[in-house]
């Protein structure tokens, strides 16, 4: 299998990286977090006990946690039926409060002060907002507070969800520059298998990327209480990879997960970063935002796009799909409907209908007006 290095090897280089390690994300799931009668204490008590001893050593942290929907759900009684969306906010609601109220008193007693984050996809997709909360995360590590994030359940809505919070802890890891994104879940890490079902399924200790074979494995099967799978998490480990970072999936049900891990032992899989790290700015472009709209790209714009990183013209473009406004992300397409790049346009839906497929010498004979020569400059375009 080359998507992974042998054991030996993957042990060494995690060591290295680990060690290397200053602003960790760690995200742990409700799957963990809780059990049949509501929060799971002991389980948090090991978790703040181990964040602790991290921070202790000089290492900035972040806490993504899931749990508020599945706390709410405890203590009204509603079972594991599914919920509407009505009945998730309301549900958060009631758990948000309950969940952070036990970490106060858990961290408490660890002398650790704690605050709360609450966000949605709006506000990491807002350049502003997303900068504003990178500076409160900052200001937080300053103060030796450690943050807590959750998605903002009580509000979101199918358009402002980050889908789970595997997502939302890449995201923070990627706004952040963290260096590693551990995912504390319910199993012990990526099997090339169903350990359940096939005896032959082995943990994977190391993965060098993220490519079809390996979300093969995954399948995509969630929990009771989340709303994530395995898919989910690596996924995220892919996004984190590709700004810089290093992921771990690892179980968050045995005592002294993360002491284990950074003492050197084969911990859970561990995603190694991709080489070539991508400039915050285009990752955000590109894994942040949501296309608001599509263009079609002929061969030449194509193949201009992808292999020459050259910007989008509007001689390039075959079709627009969708409305947007100047400013917008959109993503570019083959004619095979294949996803080619994103970026953010020079011009609106309607006006490049208008000029598409033309020279940009006639942009302004046809508008009436000329802002650029490009649709997409190379500088907001993202190959992916």
């Amino acid at each position: 299998m080359t998507f992974q290095l042998s054991t030996e090897k993957g042990l060494t280089l995690r060591q290295e990286l680990l060690a290397k390690a200053k602003r960790i994300v760690v995200k742990v799931g409700s799957a963990v977090l809780t059990k049949a009668d509501g929060l799971n204490r002991e389980v948090m008590e090991g978790l703040a006990c181990d964040l602790c001893g991290l921070m202790a050593e000089g290492r900035e942290v972040v806490l993504v946690s899931s749990g508020a929907v599945a706390a709410g759900r405890r203590s009204l009684g509603l079972g594991v039926r599914p919920l509407v969306m009505r009945e998730k906010q309301a549900a958060a609601a009631l758990g948000q409060g309950r969940l952070m109220r036990a970490y106060e008193d858990i961290f408490d007693r660890q002398a650790q002060l704690v605050g709360q984050v609450l966000l949605t996809h709006n506000d990491l997709a807002n350049r502003d907002r997303y900068l504003n909360i990178r500076n409160t995360l900052f200001t937080m590590f300053d103060w030796h507070i450690l943050p807590i994030i959750n998605e903002n359940d009580t509000v979101s809505v199918k358009e402002l969800r980050f889908g789970d919070n595997d997502t939302l802890a890449a995201m923070v890891s990627n706004m952040i520059e963290a260096d590693l994104l551990i995912c504390l879940t319910d199993v012990d890490g990526l099997y090339t298998a169903n350990p359940a079902t096939d005896p032959t399924a082995s943990l994977l200790t190391s993965v060098i990327q993220v490519d079809d074979e390996v979300l093969a494995m995954a399948g995509n099967t969630a929990g009771g209480l989340g709303t994530g799978g395995m898919r989910s998490k690596i996924l995220a480990a892919r996004l984190v990879s590709r700004r810089g970072g290093s992921s771990c999936i690892c179980s968050g049900r045995h005592e002294g997960t993360l002491r284990r891990l950074f003492a050197g032992e084969a911990v859970g899989t561990y995603f190694l970063p991709q080489e070539e790290k991508m400039p915050s700015r285009k990752h955000w472009i590109a894994y942040t935002l949501r296309p608001k709209g599509f263009l079609v790209l002929d061969e030449g714009a194509a193949q201009a796009v992808v292999g020459g990183g050259k910007s989008l013209l509007p001689s390039g473009i075959l079709e627009t799909r969708g409305s947007f406004r100047i400013g917008d992300p959109v993503h570019c397409l083959g004619r095979d409907g294949r996803t080619l790049a994103a970026g953010l346009v020079n011009y609106s839906s309607v006006d490049i209908q208008k000029i598409q497929g033309r020279h940009s010498n006639s942009i302004k004979d046809i508008l009436g007006f000329m802002d650029c020569e490009e649709i997409i400059h190379r500088d907001n375009l993202v190959v992916l």
